[in-house]
Order: structure tokens, then sequence, then C-alpha cells
């Protein structure tokens, strides 16, 4: 992700930096280098939002407490109305969910999913030609499927590989209500049983992070004034997920497992190369400097050690000391990575653990009935940094950490963004509905509304909003000026650049 954006970006990122700045040790590792991970936090990914993850969260399933729920999230700040090509996974991907189970910052388990696209008709623009019902229904123009392989590994080596789930449909993008008029069919239709206890997911969702993104601003305004907004608000993600029985993904009875989520895309020569990859929150974002964000992202944990003066000497509390004369805690920075490298001794700590930068789970901690958003600072041991639940406010979470929570430093620093947007579900997946294409995030200025009456009393529909005039008048958005000049010879030139402008500036689909 060349260039940081409001996008996944997350505040959080840069909270979890201070703790995550561990995970900012990759320097000379693959020799084909990938993209980051996240919302465009890194350079090369930002530009590739198919590619790029943007979270990971791993927790005991709370309505099946014998499983473990895996959740990884792609393709960043996807505008719900953004058609007619809306959101699809790669084909030329492998989305990676990985497990660490010995502590070795090796992946021992793999469950990887590979999509496919089938086009109906070709001769429409349209994704759907009519009221889409079910997953197999022929008005649904556009469909994919995945195939979803467990890998064994040891050593790092595949000993193994087992198709688990084949041509399993994806739920689609939610084009809106007249076309997809229960969206919630077909999310839950896209639920795949696989035997044994395992359930599968792949389909857009609403963006799962909570936060405020100004965090980019100079700390929220340098004045910390600009708080209490979730910019990441009305916009979904892509998703795959997976709920496995616990006991098939510890080893040797140790509970504690260290997952994250990578994606290889194929290369030329017919091979596959790592270009993104994210285990904690904001590590890649806020930890790692800038001209190592892509290295990290094609980078293996087990290189990560060498980077761990980003987390021990980490980048942002001296960011809060210079701006807010707030001072840092002094280094090293043992309880970080403790928080974000080992796991905390006697919570999430493996028996034998290699520091590196994943998300350590330990599957023993059963969930508790009224999570606590601030996890274990709130004294909540099933919550983050011990996995990460969906409704854990990592954010705030970090940026207490990095200030010194966890050395005693007690302090109640935070974006003022405490929960999500919409209400997660209760059973798997659990990931909220993604918002629906009919649902208007923000109205531009000057426009005048469906059902609002015009000049001449009638109301405003889609069969005369082109006679309504700038609904802001004269201060609206210059438009007025239209009518004369388009009289003139110059009426082609000025609607082209109108047009244009239009363009360049509309939201666009932002990776990262």
């Amino acid at each position: 992700m060349p260039t940081l954006h409001p996008s996944r970006t997350r505040i959080a990122a840069l909270v979890a930096a201070g703790g995550v700045l561990l995970a900012g040790g990759f320097a000379g590792l693959a020799p084909e280098r990938g993209a980051a991970s996240s919302h465009r936090e890194a350079p090369l990914v930002s530009g590739q939002p198919q590619y790029d993850n943007t979270d990971v969260y791993a927790f005991v399933s709370p309505d099946r407490p014998d499983t473990t729920t895996l959740i990884a999230n792609f393709i960043p700040l996807q505008e719900p109305a953004g058609g007619p090509t809306f959101y699809k996974f790669a084909r030329d991907a492998a989305y990676d969910l990985n497990i660490d189970n010995n502590g070795d910052s090796l992946a021992d388990l793999t469950y990887r999913f590979e999509f496919h696209d089938r086009l109906k008709n070709d001769k429409t623009f349209l994704y759907n030609t009519g009221p889409v019902t079910s997953l197999d229904d022929p008005d649904l123009n556009f469909t994919q499927t995945y195939d979803l392989t467990l890998i064994r590994r040891v050593d790092g080596n595949v000993h193994g590989t087992r198709k688990i789930a084949q041509g399993a449909p994806v739920a689609p993008s939610n084009v809106g209500r007249a076309s997809m008029p229960d969206y919630a069919k077909l999310r839950a239709q896209a639920v795949r049983p696989l035997g044994d206890g395992t359930a599968a997911f792949a389909g857009q969702a609403d963006d799962s992070f909570f936060l405020d993104l100004r965090v980019f601003d100079l700390l929220y305004g340098a004045n910390l004034k600009e708080v209490g907004n979730d910019t990441l608000s009305g916009y979904n993600v892509n998703t795959v997920a997976v709920q496995v029985p616990t006991r098939q993904l510890v080893r040797n009875g140790d509970p504690v497992i260290g997952v994250n989520s990578t994606v290889q895309r194929r290369n030329a020569a017919g091979g596959h190369t790592q270009v993104s990859r994210l285990g904690s929150p904001l590590v890649n974002e806020v930890v790692v400097p800038r001209g190592k964000k892509d290295t990290f992202n094609a980078s293996s944990p087990w290189h990560d050690a060498q980077f761990a003066g980003f987390v021990t000497d980490p980048e942002l509390p001296k960011l809060i000391e210079q701006i807010y004369k707030i001072p840092a805690p002094p280094g090293p920075r043992d309880d970080l990575v403790q928080a974000y490298l080992t796991g905390v001794p006697g919570l999430n700590k493996p028996r034998n653990v290699r520091p590196a930068e994943l998300l350590r789970l330990n599957t023993s901690i059963k969930p508790v009935a009224n999570p606590d958003r601030l996890g274990v600072l709130g004294g909540d041991k099933a919550g983050f940094p011990n996995g990460r639940r969906l409704t854990d406010d990592v954010v705030d979470i970090s940026l207490q950490a990095v200030e010194g929570e966890l050395l005693g430093k007690k302090n109640d620093l935070g974006d003022a963004v405490n929960a999500n947007d919409r209400e997660f579900g209760s059973t798997f997946p659990y990931v909220a509905q993604p918002h629906s294409g009919s649902d208007v995030r923000g109205a531009r200025s000057g426009a005048a509304k469906a059902g609002a009456k015009g000049k001449d009393g009638e109301t405003v529909n889609l069969l005369n909003a082109g006679a309504v005039e700038d609904a802001a008048g004269d201060e609206g958005s210059g438009v007025p000026g239209l009518v004369p000049i388009a009289a003139g010879s110059g009426v082609v030139a000025f609607l082209a650049t109108c047009g244009l402008l239009w363009w360049r500036r509309r939201p666009g689909r932002l990776g990262g």
C-alpha cells in the first residue's frame, strides 16, 4: 500500500504500532517482495486491493466453545454502490489462514481459499439481470465459487494436502434492495458445513474494524479533537472464515496457537509470490517504518526477531510525546514484546516460542457472556491481545498499551469509537451483513434528494430529476453557469471537462 489512506490504515494500527512494532522485522526475506497488508498500510499492495489483508480475527466460538473461528478480511473501503463491476476475490491468488501450533513461528496448518469466476451473460453490463433470491438464481449474472484446501506442514515443508470443499458458493456483493430483497438469505446459503464440525464462508461483509482513522492527521488533529467518528462506517470488505473443532488445531496438549493470514499471488513462472501478510492489528501500519512495509508483507514470521527493535523502541509513543507532551515510557519495551511477539506468560505464550508477529490465542480460555471491549486490559482474558474478537476495541487497547498500561502507567487514551456501526452475528461467520448499495453513505452538497419537491411542486424522481435546479442555489456547486455556457459553442468541451472532474473525484475503490 503505497500511501497511507484512512482506510484500514486504521488508527488502531497506529495504536498497535507500539505493540506491533515488533512485527516490523522482516528485512532480507524472500527475494520476491510483495505488498503490504491491512488498510493501505504499505506501498505496493495499496494499489492492489484484491490481495490486501485488512484484518485478522481468531477467537473461541461463543456459541460453540469447542470450536475456534478464524476470519480474514480483504479489499478495504468498498463503496456499497460501487457497480456495475462489484467486488470479487482474485482468481490468481491463494488466500491463506495459517496456524502455528508449536510456537516455532512456522505454519503447521493452512486453510487455503482459491476462487473461480463464472459469467452467465457477457452481453449485458449488469451484475444481476433481475431480483436474486438464491445463490443459484439465473438472474445472478456473475458468480464466484471457491475450493478450500487443508495443507499440513512439518518444519515449514508441505507434508500433505486435502481438499475439504470444492465449488462452494461465494456470497455476492449486496447490490441493493431491488436486486437482492433478502440478502440475509443469500448469506445463510453461503455458510457451508464441511463435516466433522468444520464450517466455511466466503463473501462480502460489513468492515468489522471500527475506529477513527483521522489518527493519521497528526494523531487526531494535533489537538485531540478529531475523535469519535467511525471513518470506516458504511464500507464493506470481502471475508473468508473457517470454524474448526479446536482439537484439530492444537498440538501436544498446548492450547496456544499463533494465527496469521497471507495472500500468495500467481507469478509468470506459474508459482506463487507472497504479497500480503497480517496477524496482529496495526503492526504494519504504525510499527513498521515505510521503507520496510513491503518487505514485511513478503516475509515469514520466522525472520521477525531481527526487527524486534521496532517493538522495544517504538515510534508511536515518541510521536505522542512530541505532539501532546505526554512522556513516552522508557525502553526497552519488553511489555510490548510479550504483547505482540511472544505472548504473555500465563495467558497466551506457547511453551516453546520463537518471537514473531502472530495473533496468539489460548484456546482453553472460554468465551464470556458479556465481552469487555478492552479485552485483557479490561479484565477479560478471552479478548485481545489473547486472540482478537470482532468486538475488541484494538485501537484503544493498543494506544493504552503503547503508553505504558502494562507497565502500571494507567491512562485512558482512545479514539472515542467503541463499537462497530453494525451489530455482529451470534452464529458463524459472525461478521455483520454488508451494507446495501441502496444505502446512501452521505449526500452530495447541493443534491436534490428523491422525494423532495421541485420548483414546480412536483416530487423529485428519476423521470424529472434532470430538470431540477441545483438545490443549493447560487451557493451550490456552481452549476448555474451551465445554462449560459451550454448555449455557446463550448458546451461539449465544458460537459466533457465536468465529466472528467466528476470521475476523478468520485469515491474510488481503495486498495490496501
